[in-house]
């Protein structure tokens, strides 16, 4: 939740940069930007948790999980930015009208990208410190659950 305040008041910072104002189209800009920082976030995160259960100090875990994915991530931002970047230009007859949603989407994405690369992994490495790494499931039919029960075979 904080990182989603974080990216909400770059773009704001963005939108007052550029000399554009705060309505509907920046809004779902916003949005648009805040939903690829959390996937971003998920992959990185789950490969950090991947890491680290397979032995891995936690904070060496997340270091190598953002170097692991770092070419996807940078890849999505990349891509994302620079589809946005002829809306946010706003080229052309009434681009006005939705030059906000690029300018949005675009501070969004750089400073998620910067977050999840550098931020990140700093605070996974620091929480999961001191986390247990055995399974915390309470499912009977999960392997790695301390509750799994041996499945008896019909004879």
């Amino acid at each position: 939740m904080r990182r989603a305040r974080w990216i909400s008041v770059v773009v704001l910072l963005a939108l007052v940069a550029t000399g554009t104002s705060l309505d509907l189209e920046s809004f779902m800009g916003l949005i648009m930007g805040v939903g690829v920082a959390l996937a971003n976030a998920i992959l990185l995160i789950t490969f950090a948790e991947r890491n680290r259960k397979a032995g891995q100090p936690a904070m060496q875990a997340a270091h190598n999980a953002a170097a692991e994915r770092l070419r996807p991530v940078l890849m999505t931002s990349l891509a994302m930015a620079v589809g946005m970047l002829p809306m946010a230009l706003a080229l052309g007859r009434g681009a006005e009208e939705t030059a906000p949603l690029g300018r949005a989407v675009i501070g969004a994405v750089v400073l998620a990208t910067a977050a999840t690369l550098f931020v990140l992994p700093i605070l996974f490495g620091l929480i999961q410190k001191t986390a247990p790494t055995a399974s915390v499931s309470l499912d009977p039919d999960d392997p790695s659950s301390a509750f799994a029960q041996a499945v008896d075979t019909p004879r």
